[in-house]
């Protein structure tokens, strides 16, 4: 299997060239990953900490663990890669890393090309992100190779017997940190003895954002003393649920941060609100103090929006896409509300059986459930609380990571 894995790669990066035209984010798929080599070879890096983070989600799990490293290794230079644009266009002009660029796709001779270029000390992956080339082109160069918050569930490929030459790549890791017991175990069964369970480093990711000046002007003249629903990485199956709720419900203070934010997603949301709607790209003060809504159509806020919510809804688990980082809100202690697909979120599952999150089905269920939150404060109170120490108790799992790779370094 693996030897198709790797026919099918290359044939895919023949191809790749030719896919430009599917979508603006293929286009940057493809034209980011035209120059990496040169781009590199243009960089004096020495020795580099390599961490490849698939998206925008596995970047911010990782941060906790750059900054200790850039702190206690300021002579080690940080290399962060990225499989996905939405990633890499978004952090692209980080300055945490020293240099950040694609992940070239992982073909065998990418992988020797790309390794061999650099002067690479340690690697590190995150969650979910396995490149068997790559990791058996570390393998072979002796570079001491780490998997980090990693989730394991039975039904995943790796212990399928196709996805043996997967499986195998996991044998590779140095060592692998789960974030969980069911994570442990399910490597354990699988026949491993190379991991530990660390935790999830979001949790210490989510716990720096307290100790950040959270304060937005926009949010403070917009919010006043009222209470502040925020429906943070909405997209359209949750709207569904909740539109009707915002436009029946007076004296409430609602923001609505959209996942898609172009402006013709925005406008179609902003139809179905009969509120005074206010968007962050053409706000006015006088206008913020009168709105009800505030739609943020901007990257970047949410998790200092979250500071200002008295209740959360976080997007994403009423369809497929994949819940959102329930932990950002539920840091400032507010409670949170959900979608109904979530059994492959950890974190939302357990909160939810401690009362800290609620999750629905439907639009009477959300409006059961956001009216208690609203109405009554010692509930709504009682479940922040839960929330947010369900998050402090959590944290330390950079510790945990730093305390074993250190002895690589």
């Amino acid at each position: 299997m693996k030897r198709i894995y790797s026919i099918f790669i290359q044939l895919f990066e023949w191809f790749l060239p030719l896919t430009t035209w599917i979508s603006p984010k293929q286009k940057l798929f493809v034209e980011g990953r035209k120059n990496i080599f040169q781009d590199l070879a243009s960089i004096e890096a020495k020795q580099v900490i390599w961490i490849h983070t698939a998206s925008l989600g596995e970047y911010e799990q990782a941060v906790p663990i750059m900054k200790r490293l850039k702190t206690e290794y300021p002579n080690h230079q940080l290399l962060v890669t990225f499989f996905s644009p939405s990633g890499y266009e978004i952090k692209k002009n980080d300055p945490l890393p020293d240099f950040l660029c694609y992940l070239p796709l992982d073909t065998k001779a990418n992988a020797q090309r790309f390794i061999e270029s650099l002067d690479i000390q340690i690697a590190l992956f995150v969650k979910y992100e396995i490149w068997p080339n790559f990791i058996n082109q570390l393998t072979k160069a002796k570079i001491p190779t780490f998997l980090v918050s990693a989730l394991f569930r039975k039904e995943q490929i790796y212990f399928k017997p196709i996805g043996s030459f997967l499986k195998q790549a996991l044998h590779q890791f140095n060592h692998i940190f789960v974030q969980n017991e069911s994570a442990f175990l399910q490597l354990k069964n699988a026949g491993f003895n190379n991991m530990s369970i660390s935790g999830d480093t979001r949790y210490d990711r989510v716990i720096q954002q307290l100790k950040m000046n959270n304060v937005l002007d926009c949010m403070d003249r917009f919010k006043q003393a009222k209470t502040c629903f925020v429906f943070g990485s909405s997209w359209p199956e949750d709207e569904a649920i909740f539109v009707d709720f915002i436009n029946s419900t007076k004296d409430i203070k609602f923001v609505i941060a959209p996942h898609e934010i172009k402006p013709q997603k925005v406008q179609g949301l902003v139809e179905k609100l009969n509120k005074k709607v206010v968007l962050h790209s053409n706000m006015k003060d006088e206008h913020l103090a009168e709105a009800e809504v505030f739609v943020i159509d901007r990257i970047g806020l949410l998790s200092k929006i979250y500071a200002y919510a008295d209740i959360a809804y976080v997007g994403g688990g009423m369809g497929n896409a994949g819940l959102h980082n329930i932990l950002e809100p539920a840091t400032f202690g507010v409670p949170i509300v959900i979608g109904k697909n979530f059994e492959k979120f950890p974190e939302a599952t357990e909160l939810r059986k401690y009362a800290g999150l609620f999750s629905v089905k439907n639009s009477v269920e959300f409006n059961d459930i956001a009216s208690k939150l609203i109405n009554n404060h010692q509930f709504r109170k009682q479940s922040g609380i839960i929330a947010g120490h369900f998050v402090e108790a959590r944290a330390g799992a950079t510790d945990l990571i730093l305390n074993k790779i250190k002895l690589y370094l």
